[in-house]
């Protein structure tokens, strides 16, 4: 009587694992596969047919002559196999002295003036692909001088890179530092 009432319970778990588990994946993959092939498989850059990157993942650049991304918290910056925050709480006496630090050192690089706070504060992950157009409008100039490029034409740039909230209000007005690097190595080629 138990294994009777047992065995349509146990049909319906088999059926539903295979379903939720293997089926529909599957057909979602494949759909996203057509449909968005560049978001489905990473958002992969590549440069002359090599992967060098992914629109989703920071990397870190230490030249001047390139724009440089958000602080990174992990202990090996920005690496892919890791993600986190450094968890210290605003309060954090640890926190305000990094702070501190990094305002000097942007300001050192940057100039004397208004630091953006996605300068100097690591995201969530540590792994955040964008700056916020105000810390790249206020590193282009330094960037132009390391290039020898005349501001305006570096400024042009990061404007027409520039990526807008949705309907003005979903989301932030940033830019890909990966993407604008690339570009700027292009302009600079031509």
């Amino acid at each position: 009587m138990f294994f009777r009432e047992l065995r349509p319970a146990l049909s319906l778990v088999i059926f539903f694992t295979v379903l939720t588990g293997f089926i529909l994946p599957e057909i979602f993959t494949g759909a996203m596969q057509l449909a968005l092939p560049y978001q489905a498989n990473g958002s992969l850059i590549r440069q002359n047919g090599e992967i060098i990157g992914s629109a989703l993942i920071g990397q870190n650049f230490t030249s001047p002559k390139y724009f440089q991304p958000r602080p990174s918290a992990l202990a090996t910056a920005y690496d892919a196999g890791t993600s986190g925050a450094s968890n210290l709480a605003p309060t954090s006496a640890a926190l305000l002295k990094t702070v501190q630090a990094r305002v000097a050192a942007y300001r050192q690089a940057f100039g004397p003036g208004q630091v953006p706070a996605d300068a100097v504060t690591a995201s969530g992950s540590g792994l955040d692909p964008d700056i916020s157009a105000a810390n790249a409008l206020r590193q282009a100039p330094a960037v132009a001088a390391a290039r020898q490029l005349p501001a305006d034409e570096v400024i042009g740039l990061v404007k027409r890179m520039t990526h807008h909230a949705t309907l003005g209000i979903v989301g932030t007005t940033h830019v890909n530092v990966l993407q604008l690097n690339l570009a700027l190595d292009r302009l600079t080629a031509s």
